[in-house]
């Protein structure tokens, strides 16, 4: 079973993200702070709770029917959640690592409750590069950095397995991430993304290779294994 809390605070942020290693589309991330009753590790008291303490996993440990069926339940459960995407430009021009933190980041920022301590997925502090000078996307104010800087938080290696809260995102994260592939396949659907979602597959490539990249395609991604050869 999963951990409620790793800190003593109420107001306990969770974070992680979804789709860093994909060819095309997003990296998506989401942050959720529990509800008191969660997060201090009551008995659950409604069939939604029981069923979201029994099957609430890392994302990537669950079948795609569980991660679906868990989505509205965490949403429902949760005293607050926050989802965001950022696209391929954006990728491409402050690097994965860096949209990665920085969805995570954002998702924090759009709580609707400030979490007093947060806990983040991975070895790298949610502090890392704030306020990134790039020219696409969300551009963070003072006050934004200021208020991220003060909130105290802690990397965990492997966290969307031990903690409610991160494990939960990663499903939001993962779903979200899921339904906005589905969608843009339907513009694109020669590249299958309903199926691998955009993830770098066999069939992604020879598709990339025959059609060449799309819109969506992260530019500053190697999307064919070989690499470019100079005729002299």
């Amino acid at each position: 079973m999963l951990s409620s809390q790793y800190s003593n605070f109420i107001f306990e942020a969770g974070t992680d993200e979804a789709g860093r290693g994909c060819l095309a589309g997003p990296v998506t991330a989401a942050a959720i702070i529990l509800s008191p009753a969660l997060s201090k590790g009551a008995e659950a008291d409604t069939e939604s709770a029981k069923l979201l303490i029994d099957l609430l996993n890392d994302s990537k440990q669950l079948t795609e029917k569980v991660r679906e069926r868990l989505r509205p339940i965490i949403e429902e459960q949760v005293l607050s959640f926050a989802v965001t995407h950022l696209f391929p430009s954006e990728i491409d021009e402050i690097n994965i690592l860096n949209a990665s933190m920085k969805g995570m980041q954002e998702s924090v920022l759009k709580l609707n409750v400030v979490p007093e301590f947060i806990i983040v997925d991975g070895n790298r502090s949610l502090n890392a590069k704030l306020g990134l000078k790039n020219t696409t996307g969300k551009q963070f104010t003072i006050e934004e950095i200021e208020l991220l800087k003060s909130i105290p938080n802690q990397s965990i290696v492997k966290g969307d397995a031990k903690f409610m809260s991160i494990a939960a995102a990663s499903v939001l994260a993962k779903t979200y991430r899921d339904a906005y592939m589905d969608k843009i396949h339907e513009e694109f659907p020669m590249y299958n993304w309903k199926k691998n979602k955009g993830y770098p597959t066999k069939e992604h490539r020879e598709a990339i290779r025959k059609y060449g990249p799309s819109k969506y395609h992260r530019m500053s991604f190697r999307l064919l294994p070989e690499q470019l050869k100079l005729d002299i």
